[in-house]
């Protein structure tokens, strides 16, 4: 049985191996890449959706969708529609189709606007994209009279 050779550099007494890769002593902690290295995001970019006090949650499951309009500073919800809740799921084909989005869109505008919210600022999880069942929700709030701002990435 062979011994794995040593290189030449040793760091504190500890050997390293030459089937390794790493040109630093194993202690410093590799560089983490970014993505997009020339994308500079400013103060103003990354503080700005923090500025608006409410903002819009959208639950989207296989079966139900589900919205709210949350206030920032104390995290109480100011107004919540979903397609499971007794009033909306008789009127209702579908609780997980676009309609049903629609739907949800325009009762939580209603709700809103009772509790005084104008305005709220929506951005998208990591994982959601912003089309289709959610594009709906945030189109049909924006329908019914709630001014939405919308944060991509």
């Amino acid at each position: 049985m062979s011994q794995p050779r040593l290189a030449p550099r040793s760091f504190f007494g500890v050997e390293d191996y030459l089937d390794d890769d790493n040109s630093r002593p194993y202690t410093y902690k590799k560089e983490k890449k970014s993505k997009n290295p020339d994308k500079h995001v400013s103060f103003k970019q990354r503080t700005v959706a923090y500025m608006e006090p409410f903002t819009l949650d959208v639950f989207i499951s296989k079966r139900f969708v589900s919205a709210s309009l949350t206030h920032r500073v104390t995290s109480k919800q100011v107004a919540v529609a979903g397609t499971n809740s007794k009033d909306i799921k008789a009127v209702l084909k579908s609780r997980s189709d676009i309609p049903a989005c629609l739907a949800v869109g325009r009762i939580l505008s209603e709700r809103a606007r009772e509790a005084d919210v104008y305005t709220a600022s929506y951005t998208p999880r990591e994982r959601d994209k912003f089309e289709g069942k959610i594009r709906a929700v945030v189109q049909s709030l924006i329908d019914n009279g709630i001014d939405v701002k919308v944060y991509l990435d």
